[in-house]
């Protein structure tokens, strides 16, 4: 990248500057009028100056120049007007130019902010494409934080400088140009004092402000490493709870905040002192005008006129003179944060563009064998992983890695996959460096999968068919005001040298094949990678706790009101009823929290709902009656003592507090407060803290899941008698918040579980939940709805990196994501690591089977984690402190006089 900003802006924007430099330089003559206009009207019509007689006539809009040995050339010889008229159109005409002068302001303002934000973008997507093109050596030593932060926040003031780096100096450069030639062209004296002032201003500030700009880099720095602190500290949050480490983390937060504080503290005093010096300088210059003008005026070698003319025209100056010295100022700053981003951009080993160039046809298929000649590899600190390892692997292979010692094997599948480029040697497929080959034929037919997980934050289904989109196949199709916004998204993308390609449109493409792939293509090839890895189960039950809209999904829904009676059938038959206590308008549901059987229907807003709707007058005065109120409130009371007296003050990390807490989140020692407070107090004592404190405790117990014995038969019929009371005047306001519970109707804000159910599972058999989850499983199969209720849960939303799935689930993704790719070779690299035996034995067994049939002629290369399960493999490669010990077939290696295989399995 340029390193000279200003070269850099002119590069990329020099068709745009020349447009704006030419408006400013046309907005420089009404700016020289508008600064003659007050004279003109001062001595003219106010002070009668060519208006001897009443009847006196002088030319308006008189247009002429005096030119050397022509003499006065008259363009236009004006309109004569009388004084009064004159004095009204000399204002009008002042009028005129204040209206034309800020339109020029705003033209030229807008013109340069929009190119600004163009350039800003321009750097940014640069700046992305760098790090997209980075060796990944250099990901093991930058924090993604610092990078997102460079990108985010550093290079947000390049964007505006853009805009300014020539306009500003030439408008206001011409501004007080104009100002000072208007001065001179009054007075010399008066001028000569003007441009002294200016010089010094000139000449003393910007010195003064270089101790500003390196306050302002090391405040970046100090500030970029905090960024970076923090984001670590948020990656590492478990293990700061886990060494109980809170106190350390804080401690080194107060110290880079106090070390920003004083930098900030400093560049305060030195930036007020630098403005103070300069109002100074600024403010000198009037007393010399009224003093040394004034006296000049009562000499009689300066008018009035002209006196107030140099006034008013000084007046314009100290704006533009202090912007420029600004601008200045910003130029430098911006100048060093360039140069730092540029710098930290910057990689010997990043890739050429051409590596990643779009690629919308076939790529061919990868030749054999894949070869490593004398491979050579090395750790970020230098240590040697693997020391001249050669080693050739043919075209349809499946072959195991081991380890005796050390991580070669790691890092030699790491190679194979371009996850680290080696210190010497060479990897090749056939004749051809896998380092030369472009990303659209490796990233298309070798796929890589390591120990490590990372999902994008979207659905499920987004990250499955991620390692699918390589190319724009087919824009979307827009209509209206739609396709107008992508015509000026695409033509502003080539003014700021962004890419045009449309993430709306087609992106994935049956295998091989340079056509689309279909809704039902897709379906299968999820499905069949989920059945292989063992992930079916998993995005069923992920499904059923889904929400689903039945509108969008009305065949899903109508299986949901269908398979209540069904299940509950199913149920009797099984001898198992009480495995479902379904919700009954007349009967209290004893698995559910007194909240839920008192509002009897599921919530349409969340807690945000049940706050509103339990702050209420109206459902305060439907449990006051009989006596409710004053039995939830003692209910709480003695809930909270128990919690008190089970968790005392130290044991804030019990599970079970998060259940108990559901509808208020607050800490033990406040409920230790709580109860000391309302001790002996009854309701009408309690203030508003302590009733919803307790109130929202007693809403949110369940007797079947806590067993603290408070709720009695005759609570329970209370609030079922409340129930019928809450909905017979229900208000408009409060029903917009409950979708009240109807058999016959699908609830949209339930789980499709909680819909097929319809009512809450018992927590009092321990299997429950997976027994209940097998009934919808066949009946969904008898109805040929399997597959749908599976996809239900392929949009569930992983999270920021996938952390709303478990360890287990994250690793079984990373595997169908991998082999859902029709390619020519696989490296899995350790990517089950710590789980069962037998089940790894499964896993493993399962994709070398779908890999055979779905991937002709492919090779498989396997890190082993378990040496057991190497006789899967039809070679076994074993590594030994950065060289190959062994290399054959099983049998070979299990019958080998050195025993080393044996070794590795009796460990």
């Amino acid at each position: 990248m340029e390193k000279s900003l200003s070269r850099y802006i002119w590069k990329h924007t020099w068709r745009q500057q020349i447009v704006i430099l030419t408006i400013v330089a046309v907005s420089m003559i009404p700016y020289f009028l508008s600064l003659d206009l007050p004279k003109q009207i001062i001595n003219g019509p106010i002070q009668g100056d060519g208006f001897g007689t009443p009847d006196s006539l002088q030319p308006f809009f008189e247009v002429g120049f005096d030119l050397p040995l022509i003499g006065h050339l008259n363009i236009y010889a004006g309109y004569p007007l009388d004084r009064l008229s004159m004095l009204m159109a000399l204002s009008l005409e002042f009028l005129a130019l204040v209206v034309i002068n800020n339109g020029f302001k705003y033209v030229i303002n807008t013109y340069k902010g929009r190119l600004g934000e163009r350039l800003l973008r321009r750097i940014r997507f640069q700046l992305i494409d760098r790090v997209l093109r980075f060796p990944p050596s250099y990901f093991k030593r930058t924090k993604s934080s610092e990078v997102a932060t460079m990108i985010k926040d550093e290079v947000e003031p390049l964007g505006g400088f853009a805009g300014d780096a020539f306009v500003a100096p030439a408008m206001l450069g011409g501004q007080v140009v104009a100002a000072l030639a208007f001065i001179l062209a009054q007075n010399f004296w008066l001028g000569m004092i003007a441009v002294g002032m200016a010089m010094l201003q000139l000449g003393i500030i910007p010195r003064m402000r270089r101790r500003l700009i390196r306050l302002g880099r090391q405040r970046q720095l100090t500030a970029r490493r905090l960024a970076g602190r923090v984001g670590e500290m948020v990656e590492g949050i478990t293990t700061i709870h886990a060494y109980d480490t809170s106190n350390y983390e804080r401690a080194d937060m107060a110290k880079r905040l106090g070390e920003i504080f004083a930098i900030r503290y400093d560049l305060y005093q030195w930036k007020f002192m630098v403005k103070f010096i300069n109002n100074f300088l600024a403010q000198v210059t009037p007393f010399l005008f009224y003093s040394i003008g004034g006296y000049l005026t009562l000499k009689g070698s300066l008018d009035v006129g002209q006196l107030v003319a140099v006034i008013n025209a000084y007046k314009e100056l100290p704006s533009p003179l202090k912007d420029l010295i600004d601008w200045d100022q910003g130029r430098q700053d911006v100048q060093v944060k360039f140069e730092q981003v540029v710098e930290q951009f910057q990689s010997d080993g990043i890739l050429p563009e051409r590596i990643q160039s779009v690629f919308t046809d076939v790529p061919p298929p990868l030749p054999g064998p894949l070869t490593a000649s004398r491979l050579t590899l090395n750790d970020d600190s230098g240590g040697r992983l693997a020391h001249e390892v050669s080693l050739e692997i043919g075209k349809g292979e499946t072959v195991a890695f081991l380890d005796l010692n050390g991580s070669t094997a790691v890092a030699v599948a790491e190679a194979f996959g371009r996850a680290i480029w080696q210190t010497s040697g060479k990897v090749s497929l056939g004749d051809m460096d896998i380092l030369d080959l472009p990303e659209s034929t490796t990233g298309r037919r070798i796929s890589y999968v390591s120990t490590e997980t990372y999902f994008f934050d979207g659905s499920l289904r987004d990250n499955l068919l991620y390692g699918l989109k390589h190319a724009p196949l087919k824009p979307a199709v827009r209509e209206g005001q739609r396709a107008a916004r992508r015509r000026w998204e695409i033509k502003e993308a080539a003014l700021a040298g962004n890419v045009d390609f449309d993430t709306e449109g087609e992106w994935i493409s049956v295998a091989g094949q340079t056509t689309i792939a279909d809704d039902e293509i897709l379906r299968e090839w999820m499905l069949s990678a989920l059945d292989t890895v063992l992930l079916s189960e998993d995005i069923f039950d992920l499904g059923m706790r889904s929400v689903v809209d039945p509108q969008q999904r009305e065949t899903i829904a109508r299986f949901a009101i269908d398979a209540r009676k069904t299940l509950r059938g199913e149920l009797i038959e099984l001898d198992l009823p009480q495995l479902v206590v379904p919700f009954e308008f007349d009967a209290y549901n004893s698995e559910a929290t007194i909240a839920e059987n008192l509002l009897f229907g599921a919530l349409i807003g969340g807690d945000a709902a049940a706050r509103t709707i339990i702050s209420s007058a109206y459902f305060r005065s439907i449990v006051s009656e009989d006596g409710l109120a004053e039995q939830l409130f003692e209910m709480g009371r003695k809930i909270v003592a128990t919690m008190v007296e089970l968790f005392g003050d130290e044991q804030q990390n019990n599970p079970l507090l998060p259940e108990m807490l559901l509808l208020e989140d607050r800490e033990v020692p406040e409920y230790v407060r709580i109860q000391k407070e309302v001790e002996g107090k009854r309701l009408s004592e309690a203030n508003e803290e302590q009733r919803r404190v307790l109130f929202l405790t007693a809403f949110s117990y369940v007797e079947s899941r806590f067993r603290f014995g408070v709720l009695t038969n005759e609570i329970r019929a209370k609030i079922v008698k409340a129930r019928h009371r809450f909905y017979e005047n229900l208000p408009p306001n409060l029903q917009a918040l409950i979708a009240r519970y109807n058999e016959a109707e699908y609830q949209s804000s339930a789980t499709l579980l909680e819909n097929i159910v319809f009512g809450k599972i018992s927590r009092v058999y321990a299997d429950s939940h997976s027994r209940i989850l097998s009934l919808i499983k066949k009946l969904a199969m008898e109805q040929n709805l399997y597959d749908d209720l599976l996809t239900v849960g392929l949009d569930f939303q992983v999270g920021p990196g996938g952390k709303r799935l478990t360890i287990l689930q994250r690793q079984k993704l990373n595997v169908a994501r991998a082999i859902i790719r029709r390619g020519d070779y696989y490296t899995l690299n350790q990517p089950l690591p710590g789980l069962n035996p037998n089940l790894q034995a499964q896993l493993v067994k399962n994709v070398i089977s779908f890999l055979r049939s779905h991937s002709n002629g492919c090779t498989i290369i396997w890190v082993l984690s378990n040496p057991r399960l190497s006789n899967h493999f039809e070679r076994i490669v074993i590594f030994d402190h950065g060289e190959v010990r062994a290399n054959g077939s099983h049998d070979d290696l299990m019958g080998a006089e050195d025993g080393v295989l044996n070794e590795l399995i009796v460990r």
